[in-house]
């Protein structure tokens, strides 16, 4: 990538490069994914966008933005085609797909992957932490992510964790990003304040967060159910596991099924404890009562002590 920032691809160069767009590797609310190769055999994943607005020199501006945030645990981004009304990201291409790949497996999945250890998903956990603290805390732009999901984390050859769609939130007006009619995120991940007329703020993205992690202790979508006794409607899966854990002090009832026999509580209690008690911390109602996610890292990495969390509630529900 030139020093004075990301490279400016012509329409006709991503053409080639993704044999016409014909390899579809993914789609979500920003737009559609291909696999694509430049010229100098990089293997590439070309974004094509939808709903972006601003002219070109707008987008150019933003995206040379986004495009200086170098991060271990960020996907790289490479390059961007902003012609004839298009907007095109071009990114590095990360080898193991995304997370949800591999936390939730079925057996309709043609794709044998494989069941990730204990250590492997603490250090995933990690990872993400301290990339959404560098894009809460350390860049000289302030980015929200406002949609923080397995989808939205991709592993690399050594499960190493690359946060992507970072900053297309930016590429959207701010004052859209901000309104309550056009809420940004996914359904099952967003946090209470999404549905109020409150300011989205970066706590925003540590709820979604607290979600994730207990999924990667469980296994599970945080919306499936997995207790038959607790009628549906009454359902929250943070109330459940909290309860589990800190009730109960049962805390092998919410692990990941699949690996749920290699838990040693020697080895790993430490660490499943921290997980759980930080994505507690994470999932409280009230904003102001999570942590920042440069606390979040520290309480994850074990150099500051996590006092019992609150109980989770359903947003304002009050407790039985």
């Amino acid at each position: 990538m030139p020093a004075g920032g990301p490279k400016k691809f012509s329409y006709s160069e991503l053409i080639d490069a993704t044999n016409n767009f014909s390899n579809q590797i993914g789609k979500g609310g920003f737009g559609v994914v291909y696999m694509g190769k430049l010229n100098d055999c990089r293997v590439v994943a070309v974004k094509c966008l939808k709903n972006i607005t601003g002219g070109d020199a707008d987008f150019w501006a933003e995206v040379t933005i986004i495009a200086r945030m170098h991060h271990l645990n960020l996907v790289r981004l490479w390059g961007f085609c902003a012609e004839k009304g298009r907007r095109i990201l071009v990114y590095e291409y990360v080898s193991n797909g995304s997370l949800d790949e591999f936390l939730f497996q079925n057996v309709k999945q043609e794709t044998n992957k494989p069941v990730l250890d204990w250590d492997i998903r603490y250090r995933i956990a990690l990872g993400v932490a301290r990339a959404i603290a560098y894009l809460h805390e350390e860049c000289l732009e302030w980015v929200l992510h406002c949609d923080i999901k397995p989808e939205n984390i991709l592993l690399g050859d050594d499960f190493c964790p690359k946060v992507s769609d970072f900053g297309l939130a930016k590429l959207k007006k701010k004052e859209d990003m901000m309104s309550v009619s056009r809420m940004r995120g996914t359904p099952g991940y967003m946090a209470p304040e999404w549905t109020r007329p409150d300011q989205i703020t970066s706590k925003a993205d540590v709820y979604s967060y607290g979600l994730v992690l207990l999924e990667i202790v469980s296994g599970s979508r945080n919306f499936s159910q997995l207790d038959s006794k607790v009628e549906s409607d009454q359902w929250f899966f943070p109330r459940w596991a909290f309860d589990k854990v800190f009730k109960e002090m049962n805390v092998e009832d919410i692990l990941d099924h699949r690996i749920k026999h290699t838990y040693d509580s020697r080895a790993h209690f430490d660490m499943i404890n921290r997980m759980v008690k930080t994505a507690m911390w994470c999932l409280q109602d009230r904003p102001e009562m999570r942590p920042s996610m440069g606390k979040v890292a520290k309480m994850l990495e074990g150099t500051i002590e996590i006092i019992e969390p609150k109980k989770p509630t359903i947003y304002y529900l009050s407790e039985d």
